[in-house]
């Protein structure tokens, strides 16, 4: 194994993994207060689920976002 190119693909995994999803978050977030489900001045729970099923990684990764 290159620790190198492992380094690199996690980072550019993760990357990705962090542009999508404050990008899903912001979408939802922004959704939700013009439906009016959401006021503006909450903190959403938040979780994520990480998973490498060829080598049993199972990892949830909880989480607040403060909206004010």
């Amino acid at each position: 194994m290159n620790e190198e190119v492992l380094n690199l693909q996690i980072r550019k995994f993760l990357k990705n993994v962090g542009i999508t999803s404050q990008r899903k978050i912001e979408l939802a977030v922004r959704s939700a207060i013009a439906e009016g489900k959401l006021t503006g001045q909450e903190a959403l729970k938040v979780q994520v689920k990480l998973s490498m099923t060829e080598i049993g990684l199972e990892k949830e990764i909880d989480g607040t976002i403060s909206l004010e």
